[in-house]
């Protein structure tokens, strides 16, 4: 754990990746995934369950209906990463 005893520097994790152009479309394509599932009834607020794209949007996948599953959130979140925490 590299945080033992000291704090997590939330804001320079923000400013070097999560705060990128890059990882806000991104995050924006989760969301509006997300949308669409709780529109067609798949999935509810506080279910504990995710939208997985098939094909992962770090690999080229979209956020079209075809690409999307529902799945636990343990099952989805279980995926082997790279370093830079893309899908394997």
């Amino acid at each position: 754990m590299p945080y033992v005893n000291k704090p997590r520097p939330y804001k320079k994790e923000y400013e070097q990746y999560q705060g990128t152009e890059e990882q806000k479309k991104n995050r924006a394509k989760r969301n509006k995934a997300r949308r669409e599932m709780e529109r067609k009834g798949k999935v509810h607020k506080g279910d504990g369950k995710d939208v997985d794209h098939v094909k992962p949007l770090s690999k080229g996948g979209g956020t079209n209906t075809g690409n999307l599953r529902v799945k636990p959130v343990s099952a989805n979140r279980g995926y082997a990463r790279n370093k830079d925490n893309s899908v394997k």
